[in-house]
């Protein structure tokens, strides 16, 4: 079975061979319906009641602060632990997953979400300090679960709630996922499959709000309006299984809430650096330092303080993941609020985009390192761009959402107070804050996602990116401002280029690779007939192991016939130069001799010279052929 759909608590070992049954699980097809799904009709807008970025975000801080982490010896320790921990209160879910670990063996941990905060409060309260681990104590939502008395020889019932998830996040093999991309109906099944089977799920998510809730806990003793937000991958539903953690840090959410007049007593601050910069900087350096002497589990802590953004880097080895910590760069939160949304109204718009970040990874477009090469946010504001440029758009324009929710806006509403919506992002609050607006756009468009991929890649191979720059917010391109070779005009700033990374060659590659998988799509179509054939097809031949060879724009030159070099280097006999042809051979052969004959009348024949250099210009042309050499040589 597979880490998306297993709920059972007996492991199972992955079925290679995988049929239609496997799919249909996957698809989620009820028993009694035909296994094929072609979205003839796809879910075009989300209802009025689906899930904002905002509500999404207060549930999935609440789950995290009515849960605990505790590191156990095995998922086989499940029972013992259930049964302990429901002294402290009703266990509403339980998770396990397995870090791999050194010589000692892995490391496995179980969650488990309580029914109340209270409840949580209570067991994370009855923790100890161990005497025989020295370090410092604090006090933390991570434990470990120590041996205890024997129990019983009697039987010991099973937990009313077993485990949602064993080795939760582990992601899924290449293999694996070939093997069920192969096994689909068709391109269509195939892009759903890829989406469900790597998207972040439920316990991945979980675990990334755990983190966030120790940065804040960790913070708010001196800073008690102190929040962490969490933006990027992690929270706008295009994060895959293993995605960082990105998170702003606001020590005052508050700060923008008028004081009240009647108080009379004022605290004391700490005057600030009048360079904002600086201050950010000095920040970020102290918190590091905090982060790395007293949170439990945190380590590896990187102060990258130079960059355009100062951010620390560190890893988390109880949960196994990455973080990356910044301060006051609030047009990151407003952009993943963006692209929540655009997943939200139309539900081909996430399994598109997971489907063309997989191939950029395949064929060598991005890399997990920054460079000039495209990343994956600039992957996504192409797909984004090509939705709405279609004829019958899949997704409006920003103005239009803007438009539309000035027409749907709820009466007497007021945006939240907080420092998010000041100065350069003010606009965000006329729709992206507006719950109406989720269900306020209906796409018309009935294309399925196996079209709307072949149209992605035929429309990229064509664009102009010489002259044009991509808009978002007009939902058309415009004359490029600068020379970059992409321009994509970042949504939040209009005047900053999204893709400035990206240079010429990267911009080429792109063009290239788009041809190319427009011609594997056609020509590795699936074959008629139920069995499913041998060779690979759709997906499977797009991500291949033949795409992984990085193509770049120098193999399209026309090579030289013969490196310069070559001519005057002594060629072994065992390994003769190949020529395209004897007439060539013949005038190499005649250049050869030509530049020996002249280097030895230099080196013997010819007379001396000393004083004043004397330069000599010769045409000389070679016998049986009409090459003419020109040289000019300098004598002293």
């Amino acid at each position: 079975m597979f880490h998306i759909w297993r709920t059972s608590t007996v492991r199972c070992k992955p079925a290679i061979n995988c049929g239609y049954g496997h799919i249909r699980r996957i698809l989620q097809i009820p028993p009694g319906r035909q296994y094929r799904t072609q979205l003839s009709m796809p879910v075009r807008c989300c209802s009025a009641n689906v899930r904002t970025f905002d509500t999404m975000l207060s549930a999935r801080r609440s789950e995290a602060r009515r849960s605990i982490l505790v590191q156990v010896s095995s998922e086989r320790s499940y029972n013992e632990l259930y049964h302990y921990c429901s002294q402290f209160g009703t266990i509403e879910s339980s998770h396990h997953y397995r870090v791999e670990g050194d010589a000692d063996g892995d490391c496995h941990y179980i969650l488990l979400e309580f029914s109340s905060s209270a409840e949580a409060d209570a067991a994370m309260q009855s923790g100890v300090f161990s005497t025989e681990r020295p370090g410092v104590r604090a006090r933390s939502i991570f434990l470990w679960f120590r041996t205890g008395p024997k129990p019983k020889l009697i039987t010991q019932e099973e937990p009313k709630r077993p485990l949602a998830l064993i080795d939760g996040t582990s992601a899924i093999g290449e293999t694996e996922l070939n093997s069920l991309l192969s096994s689909a109906e068709s391109i269509d099944d195939q892009v759903t499959v890829l989406h469900r089977l790597t998207k972040l799920n439920d316990l991945g998510k979980r675990l990334r709000f755990l983190a966030v809730r120790q940065l804040e806990s960790s913070l708010q003793g001196m800073f008690p309006q102190a929040v962490a937000h969490p933006f990027g991958s992690s929270v706008n539903g295009y994060g895959r299984m293993g995605c960082d953690l990105d998170v702003i840090l606001d020590l005052d959410s508050r700060s923008g809430e008028l004081p009240d007049r009647n108080s009379r007593l004022v605290y004391h601050t700490k005057s600030t650096n009048p360079n904002e910069r600086t201050q950010v900087q000095r920040q970020l350096e102290s918190i590091g330092d905090v982060l790395q002497l007293f949170l439990p589990g945190v380590n590896s802590v990187r102060r990258i303080l130079k960059a355009r953004v100062p951010i620390v880097k560190y890893h988390h080895e109880h949960l196994d993941l990455e973080i990356d910590l910044t301060m006051n760069n609030t047009a990151g939160v407003y952009m993943s609020e963006l692209l929540y949304l655009f997943g939200q109204l139309d539900a081909r718009v996430r399994p598109l985009t997971f489907c063309v970040r997989r191939w950029a990874q395949s064929v060598g477009l991005t890399n997990h390192t920054p460079g000039y090469w495209i990343t994956n946010f600039s992957l996504t504001m192409l797909v984004m761009y090509f939705l709405q440029q279609l004829s019958c758009p899949v997704l409006p324009s920003i103005n239009r959402l803007i438009q539309l929710s000035a027409t749907f806006a709820p009466q007497h509403s007021s945006p939240p107070v907080t420092r998010f919506g000041e100065g350069e992002s003010e606009w965000a609050y006329t729709f992206l804050k507006n719950p109406s607006i989720y269900g306020s756009f209906r796409s018309e468009n009935e294309s399925t996602l196996e079209q709307l991929l072949m149209e992605f890649f035929e429309f990229y191979s064509q664009f102009d990116f010489n002259q044009r720059a991509i808009s978002l917010n007009l939902g058309t391109t415009i004359l490029k401002p600068d020379h970059s070779p992409m321009y994509i005009v970042n949504p939040l700033e209009t005047v900053l280029n999204v893709s400035k990374n990206v240079n010429l060659e990267e911009t080429e590659l792109f063009r290239m690779q788009v041809r190319n998988a427009v011609w594997l799509l056609e020509a590795h179509a699936k074959e008629s007939g139920n069995t499913p054939s041998s060779e690979p097809w759709g997906l499977v031949s797009l991500f291949g192991p033949k795409q992984q060879q990085r193509i770049t724009p120098q193999m399209f030159f026309t090579k030289r016939m013969l490196n310069v070099k070559d001519i005057f280097d002594e060629v072994p006999v065992d390994e003769p130069t190949q020529y395209r042809n004897a007439t060539v051979k013949n005038q190499i052969a005649a250049i050869q001799r030509a530049a020996k004959a002249e280097i030895h009348k230099l080196s013997t024949g010819g007379p001396s010279r000393t004083g004043a250099s004397v330069e000599a210009r010769t045409n000389t042309t070679i016998e049986g052929t009409s090459v003419k050499l020109k040289r000019n040589t300098k004598r002293r």
